[in-house]
């Protein structure tokens, strides 16, 4: 039998290298633009066949180990005969020009060779755990060209970017090729270019800018400042996307920020300020030189409409030259904390505003505008209540304020209402908005029940209140706290009552009524000698009054008795009647101050010009019943801070526990460190939390 086969021909090394090596001299004169024909495909085919015949060879012709090395050894060969000498001969853009093209060059030739070599890479490489082909490439350039150049060249490529900076034109495909060799030197790695070229580009930035931001500052501060500030930045982030690598880009804006941009936000922070200061103190001295009941009005109108023009200013200032940067923004804000989260004459800047907006939205206010300057001036209030870090004790102000225009009929326009409670919601969370929305709608559902309650009326003849009666039903949760006591009404008044009751228990029987006499308002005639006069008074005024329909004269305690008023609240009601602009009663003795041995009658020979006339009570400070109630409000917010910390974390220490509480309330408020321990110190009382017996700065949720 005769067999038949092919005879693979052995390749001795020397013989298979040289004729590699021949091949290696044709790239390289290639490479080097000296005359040579372009390789064909037959030549790749046969120096990668030759390749592969040479390690696939029985032991001991099996090359694979000797081609791995001659394959590092002419590529070190190359790169010291040829690659550095051509580029170190060279200097500054010429030395960049020279390591790009050698770089071009080397990369090309790696490529070649690694496709030649592509058996080694598949198969021997990976069986030794040895160093791809190309990285062997990569690294031997790293070691013998990178290493002794790269300082000149980053040198050179920071003083080149230098130059644009300056206005100068400069190569930027050169820049960033250069720049391509320090992030692909790295073999997919960032830290060569991290390191070797971007923590000193950054660093340069850095002392660059602090050198144009001093020589500004020796200057005049001026918004032009700014406009070119933002023009850096703006060049700054071209550069990156022309030639630097992205990964930059935050880094050097972040840069520029810091020693460009901070310092001149402070020197902006301190000329805002001072503006700020000059306000609040010119407001004060006028204050202190008006008449107390004028005092107020004057900070409310004048104080907050001037810094709110001052706001406005700078902020079209931003828009004006496109300033976003959020620095600047932030040192607007910290320059009107002069104002926003101080007191102005024992006035918070909370009440002001919400003092502002009650002047704004009620009839006759002092400000006298059209319905889109109203809107206007609305936004712009949110916008500077948006600096107040005690936002809850705005809203508990603007609460108070906003439950007399409802109720009193007093809000200029319903929409206006609305619209800044919708920008407030927008900026602030519905959380912020819920009450005084609940109020709103309030309002609207009572309309709705007394139409109800006067169609009750007209189809059950035999219930009659004896009067025009108009009652307002409230959700008791939407509106702010109010004092009342337990009044004992006159018999006029009792029928009244009674009558609504027996109303409204035929809608609902779960339900129960509290009655809130101070809110209330009556219209009387008073029959005086000289003419008949309508008297528009309170409640409590009009439950006086009608004692004297059974009485000529009436004893201070008497009047109490009879109606069961508390000592503050008669004397405040018996001063507006007697002592006040229009004497309705008589008081003996007649002194300015109402006591116990006080006598009244009533005054028959009364008499006004006007048919019509209201007796307003004397002003109440409310001031230090809102504040006790944000007090209280802020007790229960930390409270439940802490135990919804607690119960998600279990175990927390007391620093962890404060800071988590704080960030959790900032938004509504600013709570106090001293407040925060006391809740926590409660909290352990009532069994919600204990602390650890080993460690007391740890403390532990009790489920």
């Amino acid at each position: 039998m005769i067999s038949a086969g092919i005879c693979r021909q052995l390749i001795e090394f020397d013989q298979g290298w040289d004729y590699i090596q021949s091949m290696l001299t044709k790239i390289k004169r290639i490479l080097e633009g000296l005359p040579e024909p372009q390789f064909s495909s037959v030549e790749y085919m046969n120096v990668y066949t030759t390749i592969y015949n040479m390690c696939t060879q029985k032991p001991p012709h099996n090359y694979s180990q000797q081609l791995y090395d001659k394959y590092k050894e002419a590529l070190e060969e190359y790169v010291t005969t040829t690659v550095l000498p051509s580029v170190i001969e060279k200097h500054d853009e010429f030395m960049l020009q020279e390591l790009v093209r050698r770089w071009a060059n080397y990369r090309v030739m790696i490529r070649w060779l690694s496709n030649c070599f592509n058996f080694l890479d598949r198969f021997f490489i990976p069986r030794r755990s040895l160093l791809s082909l190309n990285d062997v490439g990569l690294t031997c350039f790293r070691d013998l060209v990178y290493r002794e150049i790269n300082v000149n060249a980053r040198v050179t490529v920071i003083g080149l970017v230098d130059k644009e900076r300056a206005g100068e034109q400069i190569d930027r495909a050169l820049v960033k090729n250069a720049i391509d060799v320090f992030v692909g030197i790295g073999m997919g790695q960032m830290n060569t270019y991290q390191e070797d070229f971007e923590e000193h580009m950054l660093r340069h930035a850095g002392e660059y800018y602090t050198r144009k931001a001093s020589s500004w500052l020796l200057e005049d501060f001026c918004f032009d400042h700014l406009v070119q500030a933002e023009e850096c930045l703006r060049r700054e982030r071209a550069r990156v996307s022309h030639y630097m690598h992205s990964s930059s880009e935050q880094k050097l804006v972040e840069k520029v920020q810091q020693e460009l941009f901070e310092p001149l936000a402070n020197v902006f922070k301190q000329k805002v300020s001072a503006e700020v200061k000059t306000l609040v103190q010119q407001a004060e001295y006028a204050a202190n030189n008006q008449a107390s009941d004028r005092a107020s009005g004057m900070l409310e109108q004048v104080l907050v409409t001037k810094m709110i023009e001052l706001h406005d200013k700078y902020m079209a200032h931003f828009e004006d030259f496109l300033i976003k940067n959020h620095i600047f923004h932030k040192a607007l804000r910290e320059a009107f904390d002069g104002f926003c989260n101080k007191s102005v004459s024992g006035n918070s800047s909370a009440q002001l505003l919400a003092a502002f907006c009650d002047d704004i939205l009620k009839k006759g206010g002092s400000q006298k505008l059209s319905d889109e300057a109203i809107e206007g001036m609305l936004e712009k209030v949110v916008n500077l209540l948006a600096y107040i870090s005690d936002k809850d004790l705005f809203a508990e102000f603007y609460r108070k304020k906003l439950s007399r225009r409802l109720l009193f009929d007093q809000s200029a326009n319903k929409e206006h209402e609305k619209i800044i409670l919708t920008k407030m919601k927008q900026q602030f969370g519905g959380q912020f908005t819920s009450k005084m929305e609940g109020m709103v709608t309030d309002l609207t559902l009572a309309r709705d029940n007394q139409t109800s309650f006067e169609e009750y009326l007209h189809s059950n003849p035999n219930v009659n209140p004896g009067m025009d009666l108009t009652v307002s039903v409230l959700t008791t949760g939407f509106w702010p706290s109010y004092k009342s006591c337990d009044l004992s009404l006159p018999a006029e008044m009792v029928k009244c009552v009674e009558v609504f009751k027996g109303f409204y228990e035929t809608k609902t029987k779960c339900r129960k009524i509290k009655w809130i006499y101070s809110l209330g308002t009556c219209n009387i005639i008073g029959k005086f000698e000289p003419k008949e006069i309508e008297l528009v008074v309170s409640t409590y005024q009009a439950a006086i009054l009608l004692l004297f329909n059974s009485a000529d004269k009436l004893s201070y305690s008497e009047i109490l008795g009879k109606l069961n008023l508390t000592h503050d609240a008669a004397v405040r009601i018996l001063h507006s009647l007697s002592c006040a602009k229009y004497k309705i009663l008589i008081k003996e003795p007649n002194a300015k101050t109402i006591s116990p041995n006080d006598n009244f009658e009533f005054n028959s020979k009364f008499t006004d010009r006007m048919r019509r006339i209201k007796i307003p009570l004397p002003p109440v400070d409310e001031r230090k019943e809102v504040i006790q109630d944000v007090d209280r409000f802020r007790r229960y917010a930390i409270d439940a801070a802490i135990v919804r910390i607690m119960k998600s974390r279990k175990v927390l220490g007391h620093q962890q526990l404060v800071m988590e509480c704080v960030e959790q309330l900032r938004h509504k408020f600013k709570p106090d460190m001293r407040a925060i321990k006391k809740q926590i110190e409660d909290l352990i009382v009532r069994d919600y939390v204990e602390r650890d017996k080993e460690n007391h700065n740890m403390f532990k949720y009790l489920a």
